[in-house]
């Protein structure tokens, strides 16, 4: 579990900090999305599907910096979409560089080594290039041939460079442990890190076949990590998280841990479940009902087990419990023997279907912003004329 030192230190301080002060919420990375505009359109994305006039709006690099000031949160994950299309994307991370944040530039990279130069390696950037697998796997996820072959070939123009790359991965249904072990056996041949997380269920995503259930991520999971004892393998997350994923503890979400920061405002109630939006990070967390959402409380809900929601908790765990923490770290991932008991689902909430009357109410918004400015802009050329 080889996280960087620094930030290791600098994120355990943060996280000392909110338990002295007693603060029962409080987020750890800001998932901050520019824009929702990207240069693939993978089958299992679900981020991608609104309307050009929604597409082509973009959040300013002060609006992005003043996200990253109001959240407070140690790291900002900026995602999308495809970041590197922003033409403000070099003086985003500038900025947060700046203002000493953990910054991970999530990118597909096939435009990564075009704009490498908007660049300057920093101990607080990392590029988070995403892989979904070998060659002919992350082809196929991300439905355009070649681009694997571009990504490797960004990752090394990049650490070339002198930048800190990993890689990141989605894991679906019906990819072999032995796949993802090969995979992961690349990364250590690249000299990255690697993050992996099941892909969540959006209900807007042209593949509803291949989302894993909760019993099929554990089972996955402890296959590959069984394939993985001797070898380095250098994973991005805690050790106690990636316990989770095998079935070894009973979390339950976190979904205000990485709160998400978008073109519409702040994004209720996290960056993968798109059920409202708030003006303020204050309001986010003073108005969201946390207590209605998480597996077991909304359908919804039911088979997640990403990063996003379970990596908080398990750091927080992780702060309660050195000792266990510890314990996980020294005996690796247990890939046998009885899981953890399972959330009862009995009780969850049924699915709210609120995402096209979202869309109608924010394109509503630009119109009437649209036809505001263009007002405006007929009134100062007939005050000029006159």
């Amino acid at each position: 579990m080889a996280i960087p030192f620094f930030k290791e230190m600098r994120i355990g301080g943060y996280l000392i900090k909110q338990k002295l002060l007693g603060r029962k919420r409080y987020p750890l990375v800001l998932m901050l999305e520019p824009l929702f505009r990207c240069n693939l359109a993978c089958v299992g994305c679900g981020k991608i599907d609104y309307p050009d006039a929604i597409l082509n709006r973009r959040m300013t690099a002060q609006e992005c910096w003043d996200a990253a000031d109001e959240c407070g949160a140690p790291m900002v994950a900026i995602p999308g979409g495809e970041p590197l299309i922003h033409k403000e994307i070099g003086e985003i991370v500038r900025g947060l560089v700046e203002r000493k944040k953990f910054v991970s530039l999530c990118t597909n990279a096939l435009l990564l080594e075009k704009k490498l130069d908007l660049f300057t390696p920093s101990p607080y950037l990392f590029f988070s290039v995403h892989l979904d697998g070998l060659k002919e796997h992350h082809d196929k996820a991300v439905s355009q041939k070649g681009v694997f072959d571009r990504a490797v070939s960004a990752i090394k123009a990049a650490k070339a460079r002198g930048f800190t790359v990993n890689v990141n991965a989605t894991i679906f249904d019906g990819h072999p442990a032995e796949e993802i072990a090969k995979f992961l056996d690349l990364t250590v041949e690249l000299g990255v890190g690697v993050s992996m997380s099941p892909g969540y269920a959006y209900e807007r995503a042209p593949d509803q076949e291949h989302f894993l259930n909760r019993t099929k991520t554990k089972k996955l999971f402890r296959d590959v990590f069984a394939m993985g004892k001797g070898k380095k393998w250098n994973f991005m997350h805690s050790g106690l998280f990636l316990d989770f994923l095998a079935g070894n503890q009973e979390y339950e979400c976190t979904p205000w841990g990485m709160p998400a920061r978008n073109i519409f405002g702040w994004q209720k109630p996290c960056y993968l479940l798109g059920e409202g939006y708030a003006k303020t990070f204050k309001e986010l967390m003073d108005t969201t009902d946390w207590e209605t959402y998480g597996t077991g409380k909304y359908e919804k809900c039911a088979d997640c087990m990403a990063h996003c929601g379970y990596e908080p908790t398990a750091a927080t765990a992780a702060i309660n419990n050195p000792l266990k923490a510890m314990w996980v770290s020294l005996r690796g991932i247990r890939t046998t023997g009885p899981m953890a008991p399972e959330i009862d689902m009995t009780k969850q909430r049924p699915a709210q279907y609120i995402f096209s009357a979202e869309v109608q109410k924010r394109l509503s918004e630009i119109r009437k912003d649209e036809a505001a400015a263009a007002q405006e802009k007929a009134a100062r050329k007939a005050s000029t004329a006159a």
